[in-house]
């Protein structure tokens, strides 16, 4: 079972995935695909981010992977169960994994949710989270100019806390104590996000409940990697855009030696 799991993201935010897919399958390879040259997927219409997510998915799939994580919020949004029911490989989601967590976590019932143009359009949060309890009190704000700062590399610089306090602005006056992070990317600036929204709110990644998902599903079909007590993964990433700005994100992310391969999606998944 020395397949891979693929892992694909609409640009660097997957890897808040990977890192918890690491830290949890330490035996198992990665093949990891960012778009971070159509990056972001928010803004754009559902057909575009259909067609974008399925040229990475047909790529991940020529290399053999065993199981697929949609780490894109947006792309899980659109394409989910489509390719749930397209592949006869297990398909995990980040969407459903970060409703339970948030539920699980909260004490009032008051949970918001930030996320990209397309993911909060999607209402998917909200039905997911009122499907598993109808009396949660959700709030949802769109923050599109989050994205494009992880994407830049900015995740230290401190003028991110101004972008990230315009972002968040709409939600000064709301009453809640636990906030998902609809949006892989976030993750990787939550030090901003809980200074602007204050100790008292609970951050939720959706990424390590999806792992652990993961974890469970693998395991459940026997088809976890085994190999004693060595642990020898290969990992693999791609990129469709500029693969030095990538491994130097993820190579602070991950702490791990980074090599990426610049592809055309939409070439080489023909």
């Amino acid at each position: 079972m020395k397949r891979g799991i693929g892992i694909i993201d609409s640009g660097v935010g997957g890897l808040t995935v990977a890192k918890e897919v690491l830290r949890q399958l330490p035996r198992e390879d990665i093949l990891y695909f960012g778009d971070t040259a159509r990056c972001p997927y928010g803004p754009r219409p559902a057909e575009e981010v259909r067609e974008f997510s399925l040229q990475m998915i047909r790529f991940l799939l020529q290399h053999n992977i065993k199981a697929l994580m949609i780490g894109c919020n947006t792309a899980a949004a659109v394409v989910l169960q489509e390719v749930s029911e397209m592949l006869d490989i297990p398909v995990i989601g980040v969407i459903e994994p970060g409703a339970r967590s948030a539920i699980k976590e909260t004490e009032t019932g008051r949970i918001a949710v930030i996320g990209t143009e397309g993911t909060i359009r999607s209402g998917a949060y909200a039905a997911a989270l009122r499907k598993l309890n109808p009396q949660i009190q959700v709030t949802s704000l769109a923050c599109p100019t989050l994205v494009p700062l992880v994407e830049s590399g900015r995740l230290h610089d401190r003028e991110g806390i101004a972008i990230v306090q315009e972002a968040l602005a709409p939600l000064s006056g709301e009453d809640f104590d636990t906030l998902i992070l609809g949006c892989t990317h976030y993750p990787l600036i939550a030090p901003f996000i809980q200074e602007v929204v204050g100790d008292s709110v609970t951050l939720i990644s959706s990424a390590e409940e999806a792992a652990r998902e993961l974890s469970t599903v693998l395991w459940h079909r026997r088809m976890l990697a085994n190999g004693g007590d060595v642990v020898n993964a290969m990992h693999q990433f791609f990129t469709s855009g500029d693969s030095e700005l990538f491994m130097s994100i993820a190579e602070e992310w991950l702490n791990i030696k980074v090599q990426a391969k610049q592809v055309d999606p939409a070439a080489d998944a023909q």
